[in-house]
């Protein structure tokens, strides 16, 4: 008798409704339309507006959708996993936010900050639970950022990348084949130095310093993350398949982190994939960090097929990195 896997039953996601163009960062920092679509697949990217707004508003209105549509008894949830980067406050973890929005009486929960990778890394944790039998009802798993409030619009490396979003999905024990099948997750922190936020932690604490140094937004040495995610993102992607002897004719869709349209164009042909079977939707909505992932999956949720053999590919700050080999458990049609 084969054991329960962990599969997603249901999936959901929220964009805010205020879109930044290309265009309009024109009128912000010294770049032009073409120069951030040449270098990044970029034309618009989704913002998070409204005083008091957070990243735990996009999870629940993600999530609130999503008990819709499959019909979901709050009072069944067991888990919330949050992977965000931007928490509504440094504590409580913004899992624990969600649920009291959400009125969820019986789960417990938690936050994960694995950068861009967090969304991976929480769907391999929630899947354990799972698959030891410890909790048989439902988990949502979260990947939620509104990557605007720790960017600096003055600097043109950061700004033109990062947008606002979440998505959510909701995993539940299946026993018919279907479901989260293997992961691999790696990390490097050596790579800590090319990509992160240099104060507001306990080295470096906030002040009027930092704040006057602009050390609370995004740093990133551009091509030095490039490199490395070209290569980590394409590498983790070919030994999960070699790992479960897949081969691209085995594979339908993969889903990468959208960080950079080369990026994810180089991934693809370093593992010889057809690009018609790839995720793409950086174009309109940037990277939205632990977004990215979910929000591909919700997008393309009515071409997903039971039995669909998926790869998730993820890369982020830290540096972590990491790809999931799943079996689509239902007809997103339906």
């Amino acid at each position: 008798m084969m054991n329960n896997r962990a599969a997603i039953t249901g999936i959901h996601a929220y964009v805010p409704d205020y879109i930044l163009t290309n265009k309009k960062l024109e009128t912000l920092v010294n770049t032009t339309d073409e120069w951030i679509t040449t270098r990044t697949g970029i034309k618009e990217r989704h913002i998070l507006k409204g005083k008091g707004l957070g990243t735990s508003d996009m999870a629940v209105k993600a999530a609130q959708e999503l008990f819709k549509k499959t019909k979901t008894n709050p009072d069944d949830i067991d888990i919330v996993i949050c992977a965000t980067i931007t928490p509504d406050m440094q504590f409580p973890a913004t899992a624990n936010i969600i649920s009291d929005k959400l009125d969820l009486k019986n789960a417990f929960s938690f936050d994960i900050n694995a950068a861009c990778s967090g969304f991976i890394y929480g769907l391999t944790m929630a899947s354990k639970f799972i698959e030891a039998g410890t909790y048989k009802k439902k988990i949502l798993v979260f990947g939620a950022d509104k990557m605007s409030s720790i960017i600096d619009y003055t600097d043109r490396t950061t700004c033109i990348i990062f947008g606002d979003a979440a998505g959510v999905v909701l995993l539940e024990p299946s026993a018919d084949g279907n479901g989260i099948i293997d992961s691999i997750l790696r990390t490097d922190g050596s790579g800590r130095v090319y990509l992160h936020q240099k104060a507001g932690g306990s080295v470096k604490p906030a002040s009027h310093e930092t704040v006057d140094a602009r050390e609370h937004f995004v740093y990133q040495e551009g091509k030095s993350v490039y490199k490395f995610a070209v290569s980590n993102m394409a590498d983790i992607s070919m030994e999960i398949m070699k790992k479960n002897k897949l081969t691209t004719d085995d594979i339908v869709w993969l889903v990468p982190h959208q960080a950079n349209l080369r990026i994810i164009e180089a991934t693809a042909r370093r593992i010889g994939l057809n690009k018609n079977k790839v995720m793409i939707n950086i174009q309109r909505y940037g990277n939205t960090t632990n977004g990215t992932i979910p929000l591909c999956l919700w997008e393309w949720e009515d071409k997903l097929k039971t039995g669909d053999n998926i790869i998730l590919s993820t890369f982020g700050s830290g540096f972590t990195w990491g790809a999931t080999y799943l079996k689509w458990a239902y007809d997103g049609k339906k």
